[in-house]
């Protein structure tokens, strides 16, 4: 899958055919996401265009929301990782600043869709809106569709036990630790993945060794204790019980992500590891005594693995 992420470098020689193009956040790829992806690629398939995928870095609720926008589901790397899973052939993800945010609809449909990514067809979502302000939407693209030659197709939401499937809705379901729910939505359990860092090693001491991993996100969308699974290390997947936390009874300020992997000793520093979230146990607390701590780091640990025992 090839990135971009100039619009000055667009067009590229694959898109001379034209291409179906999607647009959206796509935080999470949840089911919803699924539906509209697998539109793009069986239309480029059928049709013998390119699949694009367009998104934003960072997306429009982080440059909006300030100090405190919403909790992202995925890093970069995830989403990239994943659209290429899917087969997407080239994923248009440009800096979302103030050029981007003052864009006009009509500019939006000619420079970026037409003249940047040839679209010939576009794939959204029902409640798509697009450009300056949201001003965006299904009715300016149909408007003028048959004048610059590109169809369009609005695909409805996915409905789940009736709820409508949406990234704020797993944010909801991940912030109140209804995993469950959560994975119902993205139709697999959610995942945190990245590289091993090397930390100040305390679990070692307490008897709990941990696999460190940088959030690399402003916001978490979990936060306690929890049943995991982790994937990418020999031998896995492996149950595991992990921390979301910035570790209050050690005076923490930065979060991390912390997971003791069940019956394991082996140097894994370096690896790139992926941390499916099965089951909430906790919220975070801070302990006056060491002591306190590793006596509930037991209890968890017992909790975690009736969790992943109940979730085989």
């Amino acid at each position: 899958m090839r990135l971009v992420r100039h619009l000055q470098d667009l067009p590229y020689p694959e898109l001379d055919a034209g291409s179906v193009v999607t647009i959206g956040a796509y935080d999470g790829l949840h089911l919803g996401h699924e539906q509209l992806l697998e539109l793009v690629i069986h239309v480029a398939d059928d049709k013998g265009l390119t699949a694009v995928v367009m998104s934003f870095e960072p997306t429009p609720k982080e440059f909006f929301g300030g100090v405190s926008p919403p909790a992202r589901l995925m890093r970069f790397r995830e989403k990239f990782e994943s659209l290429e899973e899917h087969g997407i052939d080239l994923f248009y993800c440009p800096r979302f600043a103030a050029p981007m945010r003052d864009i006009s609809a009509p500019d939006f449909i000619r420079r970026i869709l037409v003249q940047g990514l040839n679209a010939r067809y576009l794939v959204v979502g029902d409640d798509f809106q697009f450009a300056r302000r949201r001003e965006g939407t299904i009715e300016h693209l149909n408007a003028v569709a048959a004048a610059l030659d590109y169809d369009v197709e609005q695909v409805p939401s996915v409905i789940v036990n009736g709820l409508r499937v949406s990234s704020t809705a797993i944010r909801d379901a991940l912030g109140s630790g209804d995993m469950k729910t959560a994975s119902k939505l993205l139709g697999r359990p959610y995942r945190m993945s990245g590289k091993i860092v090397k930390g100040d090693r305390v679990g070692r001491t307490l008897g709990y060794p941990t696999a460190n991993v940088e959030l690399r996100r402003r916001q978490s969308a979990v936060m306690g204790i929890f049943a995991v699974r982790v994937h990418g290390i020999d031998g896995g997947p492996h149950d595991a019980v992990a921390s979301v936390g910035s570790r209050p009874t050690f005076n923490g300020t930065k979060p991390i992500l912390e997971v003791h992997i069940f019956d394991f000793d082996e140097d894994i520093y370096g690896k790139y590891i992926h941390v499916d979230f099965i089951a909430w146990l906790r919220d975070q607390v801070k302990f006056d005594m060491v002591e306190d701590l590793v006596a509930q780091m037991d209890v968890d640990a017992d909790n975690a693995r009736s969790a992943l025992a109940a979730d085989a």
